[in-house]
């Protein structure tokens, strides 16, 4: 038998996915409110797509049509930020930062939510602790401002170094023993 080739389907999931097949068990009220859940997501992404290039081509964008989009775009540009930055500390231990920039001392890392579900600091904390495990750099000796962009709301953050510090040894303390478990099991 000669199988159909789809390679328009390249790279892309079906929403009624065999590998997500949880949806067999849905209502349709259930459907209709993952469906627009995964759209809303969908739009999350084309967003910070929109951003990343919008910063990186240095084009500031009008507050009237998104003002936290605009915002988050308009201030990455003001201060100079890498938009999409990856930070790494190991395989079990990385992530992309929206935008982030180190400079004279300070380490601003900015977020874009594109949901309305309640955010924390907590990631950007993380950020903050990937980014001074990967360039040697003491968080006693810098200083922080985190900031998230979410709906017409923007919130600013400076955490503790004592805070960012705990979160570098959980990173270090967890790397090593899954790092011991893989080496147990493989």
């Amino acid at each position: 038998m000669e199988f159909n080739q789809h390679p328009h389907l390249a790279g892309k999931h079906a929403f009624l996915s065999p590998s997500s097949y949880h949806w067999l068990n849905y209502n349709d009220q259930k459907l209709e409110a993952r469906y627009y859940a995964s759209q809303s997501a969908r739009r999350g992404s084309d967003l910070h797509d929109l951003a990343k290039n919008a910063i990186r081509l240095g084009v500031k964008l009008d507050k009237r049509s998104n003002a936290a989009l605009a915002e988050y775009v308009n201030d990455a540009i003001g201060y100079k930020m890498r938009a999409e930055q990856p930070l790494y500390y190991s395989e079990n231990c990385f992530g992309t930062a929206d935008a982030i920039i180190f400079r004279r001392g300070k380490l601003r890392v900015h977020d874009l939510k594109t949901g309305i579900i309640a955010t924390s600091f907590k990631q950007l904390e993380v950020y903050a602790a990937l980014f001074c495990l990967e360039y040697g750099v003491n968080p006693f000796e810098i200083d922080i401002e985190l900031r998230i962009y979410q709906r017409e709301d923007r919130r600013d953050f400076e955490p503790l170094p004592e805070a960012i510090a705990h979160i570098m040894e959980k990173i270090i303390d967890f790397d090593q023993q899954i790092a011991t478990i893989k080496e147990a099991n493989w």
